[in-house]
């Protein structure tokens, strides 16, 4: 049951019927319910695999929380901490490492070509990398006594499978969730309002632009060396809108019904394509709770900004790599994390020469800005190219195929055959980057509900109209469920 999918809406209205009708001391038992409901329906089984992550951390919860000795409660944390990494590991990245073991094992003929290393060959339950980052936080902010250890199973298990976030997040941290769960909830009309608008313009990113643009991004990475390179350059282009239009369609879906709901999750995206460096991109506006996930519980405990400037640098770079295999076991994932981290680095290392041309060369500052804004998006644009790409070879047969046609590039836009999807593909993104624009100026939300109600109801009916004529439902999936 997608959340792009009419179902979904329908699922989620029972839910929100009943969650208002039932008395508060039994309103975690229908959450919980109704999100191993929702978790059941993409594969049964793996609400095994749900329920047995969130017993370990309830009990590392709580024994790492007692009063032992410091080594004692060091040793119960990593426990507890490897133990949820193993089903990661088992499902994400057992394959992954028998598939990079097997060719280098074989070239130092400590096997034959005919032997093969075992596989499971098992499927990746959805949300998995999303609650074991949950339960791992809890586990670590109940060692380090930012949170009581909760002794209701019930509740934690709400906390870790909460259906809205379960997917593909926000990472939200279990003192800010629990604490709101324990809160009786009465109707807030203006958290209902502002819910059922996160909702909808999370539903128009996805099945109005994502789904559209995935079409043109398919093309372009399938054999690219056999497609046109206009083809292959608006995949490249188009593809970081649509992973952004995926990705924060789905957080602002999950914000949205945790609203009306009464539940608050934390922000998750701050119009990325408007920031002015990668630092900015990363530290303030893309997946902002994963992000803070690996700022609080790796790059603090690894010493920060707190050490030597080459300290620092390699820091960076392990959370980025880190960051990669995270989203998932291929060595693509390793290379878009890698090239995000060196562009961090790079970024602090040449500091003060940027300074130095800032204050010899004065640009206007509109023009400083647009320039700051494109060259962060086409390097991270760049980066896309390899998060993207079913493998290396096919990533840099999609950069070789860009780089090879550049001096026809300008002959080849202007006599490319251009279709009507494609036209709307592009105003939709316009009109997305319009919005975007605004919004970092002054709130949609605020600049609706401070306009005349012709404007406000205009947009609102707009929306609708394009969910229902030009939504593409229940086509695709949601990108990060697969992470």
């Amino acid at each position: 049951m997608l959340p792009n999918s009419f179902n979904f809406l329908l699922f989620f209205a029972v839910v929100v019927g009943a969650y208002y009708v039932v008395p508060h001391r039994w309103r975690w038992s229908l959450l919980l319910i109704g999100s191993y409901y929702f978790y059941s329906t993409f594969d049964p089984q793996y609400l095994f695999l749900l329920a047995a992550t969130t017993l370990v951390a309830y009990g590392f919860g709580i024994v790492v929380a007692k009063p032992f000795r410091q080594t004692t409660r060091r040793l119960l944390l990593t426990a507890g901490i490897l133990v949820e990494l193993s089903s990661l590991f088992l499902f994400k990245y057992f394959d992954f490492l028998m598939g990079s073991f097997e060719p280098l094992l074989t070239n130092l003929n400590i096997i034959s070509d005919a032997v093969a290393l075992p596989r499971l060959d098992i499927i990746l339950p959805v949300g998995l990398s999303f609650y074991t980052f949950s339960c791992i936080s809890y586990i670590v902010d109940a060692y380090r006594k930012t949170i009581e250890p909760e002794r209701h199973l019930g509740k934690l298990a709400v906390y870790v499978a909460f259906f809205p976030k379960l997917l593909a997040g926000p990472i939200e941290r279990a003192p800010a969730f629990l604490a709101q769960l324990a809160k009786p909830i009465t109707v807030d009309r203006i958290a209902i309002i502002t819910g059922l608008q996160l909702i909808v313009w999370g539903l128009f990113k996805k099945v109005v632009i994502a789904d559209r643009l995935a079409v043109f991004v398919d093309a372009g990475f399938t054999n690219p060396a056999f497609q046109s390179p206009v083809t292959v350059v608006v995949a490249v282009y188009f593809y970081a809108f649509q992973i952004y239009c995926d990705f924060s369609g789905y957080s602002d879906i999950a914000i949205g019904a945790s609203l009306i709901l009464g539940i608050r999750l934390m922000e998750n995206f701050r119009r990325p394509y408007l920031a002015k460096s990668v630092p900015e991109f990363w530290n303030k506006r893309w997946h902002l709770s994963l992000m803070r996930w690996f700022r609080d519980y790796l790059y603090i405990p690894l010493g920060g900004n707190r050490v030597s400037a080459w300290r620092q640098y390699a820091n960076v770079m392990i959370i980025f790599l880190v960051s990669g295999l995270w989203h998932g076991a291929n060595w693509t994932f390793v290379i878009w994390g890698g090239l995000n981290g060196l562009y961090q680095v790079i970024h602090t290392a040449i500091e003060a020469p940027r300074r130095w041309l800032a204050n010899h060369i004065r640009l206007p500052g509109v023009l400083t800005t647009l320039m700051s804004v494109l060259l962060t998006f086409h390097l991270v644009g760049l980066a896309w190219v390899f998060f993207r790409a079913s493998s290396i070879d096919n990533a840099l047969g999609v950069l070789k195929r860009i780089w090879s046609s550049l001096p026809q590039l300008p002959a080849l836009l202007t006599n490319y055959n251009w279709d009507t999807e494609f036209y709307l593909s592009l105003g939709l993104i316009v009109f997305l980057m319009g919005v975007e624009i605004l919004d970092e100026k002054k709130p949609m939300s605020r600049r609706l509900a401070d306009g005349p109600a012709i404007v406000r109801w205009a947009f609102y009916y707009a929306v609708g109209f394009s969910l229902l004529v030009i939504g593409m439902w229940g086509t695709q999936g949601f990108v990060y469920m697969n992470f």
